[in-house]
């Protein structure tokens, strides 16, 4: 029977067992005492039983009644903290974004557009899962990721992904102190023993298949590092690196461009095809598409990076 029951109809119940008067529960309620009597009529009838004794004005709860009240009660608690709950979310207050990002852009990018999202909206829990893009393709098509930033061409082996190319980024060779040339080529690799990522790294990958398009096996001084471990290894003089000019920016070491045709990388904003992003996600994807926007606009962007979405040069 309670399915009929409507959360009005248990308002207006409470309201006359609180005030134990028809008229005052009416205009707490801010209902004609009317309507709000033929509520609990209506009330009563669905439920079988009469709920309260109307003597000479004297309003009482019966054995019913009495059976109802904190059932009434629960129920409007547990209606109206469902209602806060999604109007929190809606409006920000609360909620989780889950974000996957490579080592060198958790290094680079995503610090600062996660600050900036977490001074806007503190209440949102936010999950970072730094792996390599074929990884995150997997993770982020499985539904465990909300967002992701992976290296554009992973994406195409995953049809069921949304894709949003945001920039080119220059692959650049940083070491410990600064080179004879002012610019690079990948046949001076070739007799330069390199600092190298660990297998699964997209870097690791491109540098060994530029290697192997001119001609050569790289040698390798150190290998099997991550993102920390590569800086601190090139930094000790172990040996060279190839590196996105994002990370090489803030990297404090020597850094030296590649002759055209060079190396680059696009980074994109990925999210399943079928679901849209959450409030809460779209809400992280705007500051981002925001904070590149802005630093392109700026000139902050590192020298060989450009944003490959339209800019606003007006300032506004």
């Amino acid at each position: 029977m309670l399915e009929a029951v409507q959360l009005q109809q248990l308002r207006y119940f409470t309201a006359v067992a609180e005030t134990r008067h028809f008229t005052r529960a009416a205009d707490r309620e801010h209902v004609a005492q009317p309507s709000l009597s033929q509520q609990i009529r209506s009330l009563e009838r669905e439920l079988g039983a009469e709920l309260f004794h109307r003597e000479r004005g004297n309003i009482a709860l019966t054995d019913a009644g009495q059976a109802l009240l904190p059932l009434a009660r629960r129920i409007l608690a547990d209606a109206e903290s469902a209602r806060s709950a999604v109007q929190e979310t809606v409006q920000l207050r609360r909620g989780r974004v889950r974000l996957g990002a490579p080592p060198s852009l958790c290094t680079s990018l995503v610090p600062d557009v996660l600050r900036a999202y977490r001074a806007r909206y503190p209440g949102v829990e936010l999950l970072v899962r730094e792996d390599g893009s074929r990884d995150l393709v997997r993770t982020l098509a499985a539904g465990e990721l909300d967002l992701a930033l992976i290296i554009a061409s992973r994406a195409a082996q995953e049809p069921g992904l949304a894709v949003t190319d945001l920039l080119h980024e220059d692959l650049v060779l940083v070491s410990a102190t600064a080179p004879d040339r002012r610019r690079a080529r990948i046949e001076d690799l070739r007799d330069q023993p390199l600092v190298m990522f660990r297998e699964g790294y997209d870097l690791r990958e491109a540098t060994l298949a530029a290697c192997r398009a001119a001609g050569f096996e790289p040698d390798f001084a150190v290998q099997g590092g991550e993102m920390d471990a590569v800086l601190g290894f090139v930094r000790a003089g172990l040996g060279p690196a190839v590196l996105p000019g994002m990370v090489a920016a803030r990297s404090g070491l020597a850094v030296t461009p590649f002759a055209d045709p060079g190396l680059g990388r696009t980074i994109a904003l990925a999210h399943g095809r079928e679901l849209p992003p959450t409030r809460a996600a779209a809400a992280l994807q705007a500051v981002l598409l925001g904070h590149l926007t802005e630093a392109a606009r700026s000139g902050a962007l590192p020298p060989g990076t450009r944003l490959l979405l339209p800019v606003d040069d007006s300032g506004g």
